[in-house]
């Protein structure tokens, strides 16, 4: 009989979409603690996922529906994760910038950090920096990952970083950046600690931010 969490596993990185519940299922019906099914099955498999796509090996489309496959999994999984059990590598406030309502990116980048062990509260579009700043301090996240996809409002990150310098609250929380326009020159120069070109280089950059 096949081991559970390889075929789990290999059913997120194939993108076996409509497959997933049913495996979760037979998986946590057969006893297997939920737990181990996201972090030896779910986890490694997007990292697989990311390394391919850093590589080449697969593109855009392919991520995003392994992504889309290792969320139903996990949300089937939620609701049987004791509180405070499942390991969590941090938590990621996400959000795209005040006058942007670019979403595609964000989520993708939201479900492969979810993907890898975070704790992600997405907050939306069009987030101001009011707002960001209130949820910042509500939240206490690990990192706050700000994504803009039009130049005209990448200035918005600056104020972002700018006001949680203002707050007293820029020491106490990693930024980092992304979205078409962005680049790597552009988060240095506002004062960013961390630049993702893509959803998978994201992960590595929120790994290095929280050290997990």
């Amino acid at each position: 009989m096949s081991d559970p969490v390889e075929t789990i596993k290999s059913a997120v990185i194939s993108g076996r979409h409509a497959e997933i519940k049913s495996l979760v299922q037979a998986a946590v019906d057969a006893g297997l603690d939920p737990n181990r099914i996201i972090n030896d099955a779910m986890i490694p498999a997007m990292d697989v996922v990311g390394k391919d796509f850093g590589s080449g090996k697969i593109f855009v489309p392919e991520m995003l529906v392994s992504a889309v496959t290792m969320k139903a999994g996990v949300d089937l999984l939620k609701p049987l994760l004791g509180a405070g059990e499942s390991r969590s590598r941090g938590t990621v406030i996400m959000a795209t910038v005040k006058g942007d309502l670019h979403d595609i990116g964000k989520n993708l980048v939201t479900m492969m950090l979810e993907g890898a062990g975070f704790k992600v509260i997405d907050l939306g579009v069009d987030l101001s920096v009011e707002k960001l700043i209130e949820q910042v301090r509500a939240i206490q996240p690990d990192v706050v990952g700000l994504s803009a996809l039009l130049t005209t409002t990448m200035p918005e990150i600056q104020k972002v970083i700018a006001e949680l310098k203002a707050q007293g609250l820029r020491a106490k929380v990693k930024v980092m950046v992304g979205g078409a326009p962005v680049d790597r020159a552009f988060a240095e120069k506002v004062g960013a600690d961390g630049y993702g070109a893509n959803a998978a280089e994201a992960v590595t950059v929120a790994r290095t931010l929280t050290g997990s």
